[in-house]
């Protein structure tokens, strides 16, 4: 089934409208929708142009400067140094390129962490938990069985003849 795209309307009161459920969503509902992988557009209500971008790079201003920041001052002045030069066509492409190489990386490390681990760490947790209870109750079996065996009979040293004595 082809996931269809989902319209949420942009009021002039700044007021976003989700077409899709009929109702107001806020700015952080757009980023969940984001971090979902819900396919999206923002429209404006009245002359139906685009405004993704426009919101898309809103959501990222206000995590830039309420949140940790991932974009540093050095980073932002070279990409407005990109706007107006001969290579600014290049450049979108060439960030998403890079991105998508870096995501793939994080992706084939985290399968490579995971298989070397074999599992979650969680799920490496509980074996160990599980390891340690068979290795305690194994020593617990040893004590009790060492306390409830009966003792030996002492054995009798032998006479010069080979012969036991007693």
């Amino acid at each position: 089934m082809a996931q269809t795209l989902r319209i949420i309307k942009k009021y002039p009161n700044r007021r976003l409208y989700d077409t899709e459920i009929s109702s107001y969503i806020t700015l952080e509902e757009v980023r969940q929708l984001v971090l979902d992988g819900e396919t999206f557009e923002v429209r404006d209500a009245k002359s139906g142009e685009d405004l993704t971008r426009s919101v898309l790079l809103q959501i990222i201003a206000e995590h830039e400067e309420h949140g940790q920041p991932m974009l540093s001052p050095q980073l932002l002045s070279h990409i407005i140094r990109f706007y107006g030069d001969s290579l600014q066509g290049f450049m979108g492409p060439y960030l998403e390129r890079s991105l998508q190489v870096f995501l793939d990386q994080q992706q084939q490390f985290r399968n490579q962490l995971n298989s070397l681990m074999g599992q979650t760490p969680w799920s490496m947790l509980n074996e160990m938990t599980e390891r340690n209870l068979d290795v305690w109750k194994s020593m617990q079996r040893g004590f009790l069985d060492a306390a409830t065996a009966k003792p030996a009979e002492p054995v009798r040293p032998a006479t010069r003849t080979g012969k036991k004595a007693g």
